[in-house]
């Protein structure tokens, strides 16, 4: 059905504030003065966690729009609170949508009643999805004075600064309605007409991708530049059991019980998410069907992949998964110059070996199994030059944790970028410390992360792949000289200090040296796609080993977790020898799943009271139970894990 081109408020418009009692009066139904909600201090960074926690994403269907927001911080929204409002305008403040790129998050407003989002900025997964979904986002707050005047909004002003594809997205009211209208000839993507230039990395991969026909699978222009919008071929696409059933719903629903996935072969699905749920799930969510719900979702995705012939990463006889989708794409699927794309912001891990790797919302994924296809705005790209060494106790999470601290993403300027890593300090790091940097581009709003492959990068996937040194290095995609940035950043490797991430956002990233207070902790956690790959085993073992030799273990009453990102890297610590030096210290040791980043599996706090020190790459409210998260480097949690509280690394190594 096409959209209307005009939008009017029912008049119900929510403001989210930080002042709990506004927020409070608002949702009882008071009319609140305008010009008070007006001058309140909105709530920033509300992640996709807030708006649907975990649990709520094992529905995926109109049932979401009973939970939506339930997870936001201050805990005023129970079930059906936002629905039962009948709200269709929020109102927030910077990034909105931060996190995830969970497609439940704005459907489940969508399915409330939510017809229009309005917030300070909008981060770049969420707003496709959004648009994808039919739901309108702005960041025009002189809007707001109109729409409670019950004035009439054509619906073009929603397009405003949107690239042309985008706009005709959202004329239409979401991806399915338009590419049908794409695929009968009434709706045709701009053709690129940009001359050629000195090109980025990304800019240059794009082009080489860029759907010229359709019909006839014509490929490649000669450059785009930054704002370009286009469709592009994709080499992967890849999703877990967490996103994949709602996906295929769509798929199913748009085109038919029939349709088939192309070429399936570049195609994947991994059981990783919730594999170790029934551990830590409590009984009221097990009471309310949502454990049998959850294993529902692997059933159905088991079933989608035996249908269509795919690719099945899933569970092993003693317990866990296979591999997090994240290190089995670079262990053993991604190459360098490809597109890589998934149902996980941590998609741009990949970016590591060269591919322009990003996350889609199930929207997206959906459409592309159809046609390979998926739109791109060329993004701006950032530049960090990489110089020096690290120091010993040093490592590329605080790296990462540093340049996330820094005003540039603070203040939102990096939605949307691509970060792109360069110099000779990366080419020092090794293979998971570069994917360390490229997985957590999308922490600072990134469109995703990527680094030019060196002999580092080359090396690996001969080892891993078998592959040939020159085919590798043939596949290699490195920046034009003289190609643009919109900000280049040079950063002395040796002057990066220890960092930690304060709850609530990564970007909250301080030198341990100013760490307000003796942080006292119950949980240490060294996992996930970030913290769980092989030379992050070789760091928690460093610590650990120097603790043993001290006749130290675990301090008392800390919980201690370790946790594989694949079967491969667990081989690899018990080759080491680092499976006994882990047991004999006290930790528990767990096999690959994504577990407790998404709190779903051991490691996740049970208690507001409880405070973690992790290895993971994000700490939103609730993200990994509803205790505070401290993210650090694998060096810190592991020494802070021994002394009972967060520790310098380097000082608990030459003590």
């Amino acid at each position: 059905m096409a959209r209307p081109d005009r939008f009017r408020s029912n008049g119900r418009v929510l403001f989210l504030t930080e002042d709990a009692e506004l927020l409070r009066r608002q949702l009882a139904g008071e009319t609140v003065p305008l010009d008070t909600l007006l001058a309140a201090k909105l709530i920033d960074n509300i992640s996709t966690d807030e708006i649907t926690p975990g649990w709520v994403c094992f529905h995926y269907d109109e049932t979401l729009g009973e939970y939506s927001l339930v997870g936001l911080r201050g805990g005023l929204f129970d079930r059906s609170t936002l629905k039962s409002g009948r709200f269709d305008v929020i109102v927030s403040g910077e990034s909105k949508g931060c996190g995830s790129s969970r497609e439940q998050a704005p459907y489940s407003e969508l399915a409330a009643g939510v017809k229009l989002v309005i917030a300070r900025s909008i981060e770049k997964i969420y707003g496709q999805n959004c648009q994808n979904i039919g739901l309108l986002t702005s960041t025009d707050f002189s809007l707001i004075p109109r729409l409670a005047r019950g004035e009439e909004i054509a619906i073009d002003e929603f397009t405003s600064g949107l690239d042309p594809i985008s706009a005709d997205i959202v004329r239409a009211g979401g991806l399915f309605e338009y590419n049908k209208l794409r695929m009968a000839g009434e709706r045709t993507p701009p053709a690129i007409t940009t001359a050629p230039r000195p090109m980025t990395m990304v800019e240059k991969i794009i082009a080489a991708h860029a759907v010229v026909d359709a019909k006839t699978g014509t490929l490649g222009v000669p450059a785009v530049k930054p704002g370009d919008a286009l469709f592009v071929r994709t080499d992967v696409r890849f999703s877990h059991e967490y996103v994949t059933p709602m996906a295929d719903a769509l798929f199913v629903a748009a085109l038919g019980k029939d349709a088939k996935v192309a070429e399936r072969e570049s195609v994947f699905t991994f059981r990783d998410h919730l594999t170790f749920l029934g551990d830590v799930m409590d009984e009221k969510k097990k009471s309310m069907g949502l454990l049998d719900r959850a294993s529902g979702l692997a059933d159905t995705q088991e079933r989608f992949a035996k249908k269509h012939a795919l690719k099945l990463y899933g569970e092993v006889p003693a317990g866990g998964s296979e591999a997090i989708c994240h290190n089995a794409v670079i262990e053993d699927i991604a190459l360098p110059g490809q597109i890589v794309t998934g149902t996980d912001s941590h998609t741009c891990m990949a970016g590591a070996l060269g591919c322009f790797a990003f996350g889609v919302g199930s929207t997206d994924m959906a459409n592309a199994w159809y046609t390979r296809d998926v739109r791109v705005k060329v993004p701006e790209t950032v530049r960090f030059v990489l110089r020096g060494s690290l120091r010993p106790g040093v490592s590329a999470k605080d790296v990462m944790l540093h340049i996330l601290a820094q005003p540039f993403f603070r203040t939102s300027r990096g939605i949307g970028k691509v970060l792109e890593f360069a110099g000779e300090g990366l080419q020092a790091l090794p293979m998971d410390e570069q994917a360390t940097l490229t997985n957590m581009a999308v922490e600072a709003g990134g469109f995703t992360g990527i680094l030019e492959p060196g002999e580092v990068v080359v090396d690996y996937l001969a080892s891993m792949r078998g592959l040939s040194k020159d085919a590798i290095r043939a596949r290699i995609v490195t920046s034009d000289p003289g190609a643009e940035y919109l900000d280049t950043f040079d950063i002395d490797l040796a002057d990066v200090p220890v960092m930690v991430a304060t709850p609530g956002d990564p970007r909250n990233g301080v030198p341990m040296q100013q760490l307000e207070g003796d942080v006292a902790i119950d949980i240490a956690y060294g996992g996930s796609c970030t913290g769980g790959k092989k030379v992050d085993m070789d760091m928690y073992a460093l610590v650990l080993r120097k603790a043993l030799a001290r006749g130290q273990k675990i301090a008392s009453g800390v919980h201690c977790y370790i946790q594989f990102g694949s079967q491969h890297i667990r081989r690899y610590a018990e080759q080491q020898g680092y499976v006994d030096v882990f047991r004999e210290a006290g930790v528990e040791l767990i096999n690959p799943s994504c577990g407790a980043c998404i709190n779903a599996g051991p490691g996740s706090s049970a208690k507001k009271e409880q405070v973690t020190v992790s290895a993971i790459n994000r700490n939103f409210p609730g993200r990994s139970g509803p205790g505070k998260v401290y993210l650090a480097s694998p060096l810190t949690v592991a020494a802070s894990a021994v002394a009972g509280r967060i520790v310098d690394p380097i000082a608990f190594l030459e003590g």
